[in-house]
């Protein structure tokens, strides 16, 4: 059961009937009921995981009380160093055990020694990524007093289950997420329109955009030997906005489901093509989890390495950015893309230009300034060499792609243009028209400064309609599931 689903409407329509209707303002009774769901929304993905998401909700739940009454603070940071290592531990098995056998495994093989090692089968839970950076952050928020431990163990058991965002996030912080989980929630009609909005928002990215974009990049991807380079290079540009459109358009339906629900769940993409360099690129993508990294990697690390100057924070960049990477899963290439996203970062760091912030402006037309769209051009082509290294298989295939690209067959014509893309080129030019005019609202479907109403619901219907035009009978899945 997805998101974006038939039986995913089901499911939510009895869910929002018993919320509001049979439940109303009582708190404990709807994260009751919360819990409940999410543990069936969770189960319909894979059942056999559920005792694995029960546990360790149930030993973090208990050491998040353990540190709160610690008698001391060395027995406190004992503590905490365990739940890290513990939900770090938990993303070792389950996503990179096999990995290190084979690599290792492939090394000895290598130097002339042999090895009967054999990997697990191990069945990698969906979203684990996701909710074990929930419960580490958890334990670290209490550590440094930033928050009490949750008492109610259905409240954190929730925030922890929470179904719009256990699959691919966003990763709420606890401090954030668990306190609205404590309030009194009834049925606010702005809220829930503005979270269907931005439900039919990212449905659009998705299913009009992504999908049909998936369509295209598989076919070329299943060969790209007998591709030329300017199909390639056309697909490397396809592969961002896959990216962009795909994982930000689950995460508007995730926000928009919360939002229904009386939630503010944590923000993930605010318009990151429209920036100027990687420092801001990577401020206003998969936000939840760059910040997450940032404030439990980096800023440690830049305090450690503080008295090496602009080495020290190249070297924390370096290591945050591979960190985000590796996060992803078990490959060389994520490593690769972390590392080379990480590098991009020094010419900021030398220049002086790192940490500086300037709000993005528009000319007279509306339209941004020439060098800040150059800036916006160089920022995506950046990006988009870097989404060729992570959806690539491996090292060699990421390096066979980008040998196909720069050859001479780049400047031949293009073979993979029909009806099809030209429609999907349409709409995502539309898309990036829309953001762009929206770009200090949350969403591009928040149209309240549009006073007339026939004008607004005329704008809902169309994106409606082109939503189920253009949707594939077979929906390509979220990418971020697999992670």
């Amino acid at each position: 059961m997805i998101i974006n689903s038939y039986q995913f409407l089901a499911f939510f329509i009895v869910v929002f009937c018993l919320y509001y209707f049979i439940l109303k303002e009582k708190t404990k009774a709807q994260n009751w009921l919360l819990l409940l769901t999410s543990y069936v929304f969770y189960g319909f993905a894979n059942w056999k995981m559920i005792p694995l998401l029960l546990l360790s909700t149930v030993a973090f739940y208990g050491l998040g009380m353990a540190i709160s009454k610690a008698s001391s603070i060395k027995k406190s940071s004992w503590l905490t160093t365990f739940g890290v290592l513990l939900g770090i531990g938990i993303l070792l098995y389950f996503k990179y055990l096999n990995f290190f056998i084979e690599s290792f495994s492939a090394l000895f093989n290598a130097m002339g020694l042999q090895t009967n090692w054999s990997t697990f089968n191990i069945i990698m839970p969906i979203g684990v990524s996701f909710f074990t950076f929930k419960l580490i952050s958890y334990v670290i928020e209490v550590s440094r007093r930033k928050m009490e431990p949750c008492t109610d163990f259905v409240a954190f058991a929730t925030f922890v289950a929470f179904f719009p965002t256990i699959m691919a996030g966003p990763i709420d912080r606890p401090n954030k997420f668990i306190p609205q989980l404590r309030q009194k929630r009834s049925f606010n009609y702005d809220q829930t329109v503005d979270g269907c909005r931005q439900i039919m928002w990212g449905m659009f990215k998705k299913m009009v955009i992504a999908d049909n974009l998936a369509l295209i990049i598989n076919n070329v991807w299943s060969d790209i030997h007998s591709q030329t380079g300017s199909n390639l290079l056309l697909v490397a540009i396809f592969l961002s906005i896959q990216f962009y459109t795909d994982f930000s358009g689950y995460s508007d339906m995730a926000i928009g489901v919360g939002k229904i629900l009386g939630f503010r769940v944590t923000r993930n993409f605010h318009y990151p093509f429209f920036t100027r360099n990687m420092a801001e690129f990577w401020r206003n993508w998969h936000m939840s989890l760059t910040s997450w990294v940032t404030d439990y990697v980096f800023m440690p690390l830049n305090v450690k390495f503080r008295n090496i100057g602009n080495a020290g924070i190249i070297l924390a960049i370096i290591i945050n950015m591979v960190v985000i990477g590796l996060w992803h899963g078990a490959n060389w290439t994520y490593g690769l893309f972390g590392l080379y996203n990480g590098l991009l970062f020094i010419p900021l760091i030398l220049s002086g230009s790192f940490n500086k912030k300037s709000k993005l402006k528009a000319n007279k037309f509306g339209l941004p300034f020439f060098s800040d769209f150059l800036k916006m051009i160089g920022v995506f082509f950046l990006f988009a060499f870097g989404t060729v290294i992570f959806r690539a298989n491996s090292l060699g295939q990421a390096f066979d792609y980008f040998v196909g690209l720069f050859s001479p067959s780049i400047f031949s014509s293009l073979s993979i243009l029909n009806r099809s893309l030209a429609y999907v080129l349409f709409f995502t030019i539309m898309m990036f028209i829309v953001e762009w005019f929206q770009r200090e609202k949350e969403h591009g479907m928040d149209l309240t400064g549009i006073k007339n109403g026939v004008l607004r619901w005329c704008i809902y219907i169309t994106i409606i309609f082109v939503t189920c035009r253009f949707m594939q009978t077979n929906p390509s899945p979220f990418i971020y599931f697999q992670f």
